[in-house]
């Protein structure tokens, strides 16, 4: 099991962490630490150093997850675009803490939203996220965007390409893929298997975004990693479980599957 631990992040929101920080330190675990925007209004940053500094005693790897509600990195109005970049900002200050190897982020494109507005949002976008890849540069870390809602994996293709930076890769979620995509798995890596660079991993049943632990729904896990390993990609992997014993039952389920 412990085998398994040492080889994947464990989805942490940091507000969570002093009551659990024993027992990470103890089992050793590699934390995925996601800031809620309401714990950076008032983050004690002493505190946040000193945290820092005990899992890197102890060996430990960090990414992050920025926070993404009522965020539009994107945003066709440039007030709003602007916000959602300042809010954003808050979680890489605290990279010079943690030092952390991904910032995963959402860059929130929804043809439900940005309706017929695929080539500004992209132009919008671009603009964000090479304001935020200069900030990854300085902090040695990457940027790992996310798909959530996005139906096919072509609007993220565009904004890779034009971005064309080793500082920000793409974050596969495999939970949001098996509610929201119109696309099956292989098209999505063939079109964004070059930028791979983080997974989160979790699973449902292809109607909600339940977040159960590996292989308890429908998406096809085997399959993946046999893509995976014949691409020659290997990405840093969080189980995206939302409660120990999830955790605990990911970790099992991929022993048990031979995932890793």
């Amino acid at each position: 099991m412990q085998e398994i631990i040492s080889k994947v992040h464990a989805h942490m929101p940091y507000h969570l962490l002093p009551r659990y920080l024993e027992s990470v330190l103890q089992q050793k675990l590699n934390l995925e630490i996601y800031f809620h925007h309401w714990v950076l209004e008032d983050l004690d940053k002493i505190k946040c150093l000193e945290t820092a500094k005990l899992l890197a005693e102890k060996g430990l790897k960090v990414t992050f997850h920025a926070p993404f509600l009522d965020l539009r990195p994107a945003a066709l109005d440039d007030k709003i675009r602007q916000t959602s970049i300042e809010r954003i900002k808050q979680v890489f200050d605290l990279a010079p803490y943690f030092h952390p190897l991904k910032i995963v982020c959402h860059p929130s494109f929804d043809d439900r939203y940005y309706v017929s507005a695929d080539d500004l949002w992209l132009e919008n976008g671009v603009k964000t996220w090479t304001e935020l890849i200069k900030l990854a540069k300085e902090y040695q870390t990457t940027i790992a965007l996310e798909n959530v809602y996005e139906k096919n994996p072509y609007i993220l293709r565009r904004l890779f390409d034009a971005l064309s930076s080793d500082k920000i890769c793409f974050c596969f979620d495999t939970g949001h893929f098996n509610v929201f995509s119109y696309e099956p798995l292989n098209v999505w890596l063939k079109e964004l298997g070059k930028y791979l660079g983080h997974l989160h991993l979790h699973d449902n049943f292809g109607r909600l975004d339940e977040h159960l632990p590996v292989g308890n729904g429908t998406f096809p896990f085997g399959k993946l990693f046999q893509i995976l390993k014949k691409m020659k990609v290997k990405p840093t992997i969080t189980l995206e479980a939302h409660n120990q014993n999830s955790f605990l039952q990911s970790v099992n389920n991929v022993k048990d599957m031979k995932l890793l």
